[in-house]
């Protein structure tokens, strides 16, 4: 599987919020002791959120949330006591109009206390870095589709940018002629393009850079549909475009200039919210409906012989495979790993009490555990076994760009399903609008939108006829 990277929006919005925290304590805790009738007690909150806000943008002029900052702990320690003796003259200077009475004492003790914060924080955070940079765990990894001219263009920009915190992990080119050579200087050619997908689950690829002459558009336009099933960011890269657009048109990657085709749908902050919202709702979900889940492993064993919890290879984020939690439905020597054949109405295969908690959607609960060891989501595209099949023919060769789908976690419960898109998918109708809802879903994604699909899932529930 491949390494995860250590997105630096998550880290640097992490550290602003502690050190917001922080901040604010250290300033509420000593004006609070300075404090002495009630009004300036009311004031010492508001007074406190206002040094904090202002700390928080003199912290970034001093580029302490930079990446390359955590590299270097005294350095960085040693701005947190220049910035923290700034803060307490600036916050003393202030304190009359608050109307404070705020001494030598709480300049002291504010250098002292803030001044220990950063020394320990940045420490942590110079520790922690370390050997994540060292693993390539901070660099963003880029992959550049194409060869030839175009892409040695692109690559020149990338390495001649300063302070750019990335890495060509290769080349992918159909070609292989002059016009695409097997390296360009150290960046060697790892395959075709049709290799990349596999590439990108061994190995973290961030942004997929597409080389290729604007001219060529029949090609281009071939190379992008191949692509954008990819769970990544995408780019054309415009170093060598004849075709001047307006430099708003651009986004940059250091000097070289990208036109953006795909964005990766989850990422960064965004992405880190929903695994918090994730975890969070799942282990409350877990406490709370632990006496359900005990009764009906309890109902599975006493039916039939075997496991309560049956484990099933489905595909998951970035077409990678991951092992399902369910609760058992079926009968042991009749159970059915990959899905082969579809479970329908009145199936001999399938337990009476797995009729009950199959349609009840019980079996499922245990996928909770999924969501708090991170290979699936309370909400997505519901994941599919291997060889599930829709009129007698693998799903992938139903519907064309049918692994989009999996540009995102997998869930228990998805658009499709509070839609009535639930339970058996026979024929390429179903599997079409299962395959449109979870294209759309990814299209729409807020946490807003989670909650609303997690709010209507127990009313679809209700509504089981496909369900067996």
């Amino acid at each position: 599987m491949a390494a995860k990277t250590i997105d630096h929006e998550v880290v640097q919005r992490l550290a602003k919020a502690f050190d917001l925290v922080a901040l604010t304590g250290i300033t509420l805790f000593l004006t609070l002791q300075a404090s002495h009738t009630q009004y300036q007690v009311a004031v010492a909150g508001f007074f406190a959120l206002f040094i904090a806000f202002a700390a928080l943008r003199l912290i970034r002029g001093f580029d302490l949330y930079d990446v390359n900052a955590w590299f270097h702990g005294a350095t960085a320690a040693a701005k947190g006591f220049a910035i923290a003796a700034f803060i307490a003259l600036g916050a003393w200077w202030l304190s009359p109009l608050f109307d404070l009475p705020l001494g030598q004492d709480w300049v002291t003790g504010f250098i002292t206390l803030a001044a220990i914060y950063f020394a320990l924080s940045r420490l942590f955070t110079h520790v922690w870095s370390k050997p994540l940079a060292h693993a390539g765990g901070l660099k963003q990894r880029i992959a550049i589709v194409g060869g030839g001219k175009a892409a040695e263009d692109a690559i020149n920009l990338i390495e001649l940018s300063p302070h750019l915190d990335c890495e060509v992990v290769g080349l992918f080119d159909d070609r292989f002629d002059n016009r695409s050579p097997e390296s360009i200087r150290k960046h060697h050619k790892l395959g075709k393009i049709a290799d990349l997908a596999d590439y990108a689950r061994g190995h973290r690829v961030d942004l997929v850079i597409v080389a290729i002459p604007m001219t060529a558009e029949q090609r281009l336009l071939q190379i992008l549909k191949r692509l954008w099933v990819l769970p990544v960011d995408i780019r054309i890269s415009a170093a060598a475009a004849e075709l001047k657009l307006s430099p708003r048109a651009y986004t940059y990657l250091g000097k070289l200039p990208l036109l953006n085709v795909f964005e990766r749908p989850l990422s960064g902050w965004d992405s880190f919210l929903k695994s918090v919202m994730d975890k969070t709702i799942a282990l409350l979900a877990i406490v709370a409906l632990a006496p359900v889940m005990a009764g009906v492993a309890l109902a599975v064993k006493l039916e039939s012989k075997g496991p309560a919890i049956f484990r099933q290879k489905r595909f998951g984020f970035n077409n990678e495979l991951v092992e399902v939690f369910k609760f058992r439905s079926m009968y042991t020597d009749m159970s059915d790993a990959q899905a082969a054949k579809l479970v329908t109405k009145d199936d001999p295969r399938v337990t009476r009490v797995g009729r009950i908690i199959r349609k009840t959607s019980l079996d499922e609960l245990p996928q909770l555990f999924n969501v708090l060891l991170g290979t699936l989501s309370l909400v997505g595209p519901r994941p599919h076994a291997t060889q599930a099949k829709a009129a007698g023919t693998l799903y992938d060769q139903v519907v064309e760009g049918y692994f989009a789908r999996h540009k995102v976690k997998p869930g228990i419960t998805g658009w499709a399903q509070i839609n009535g898109w639930r339970g058996e998918t026979d024929t390429r109708e179903k599997l079409e609008q299962r395959v449109k809802h979870d294209l759309d879903y990814i299209d729409r994604w807020s946490l807003g939108f989670d909650l609303y699909i997690l709010a209507k899932t127990p009313l679809s529930l209700l509504k089981s006829e496909n369900a067996y």
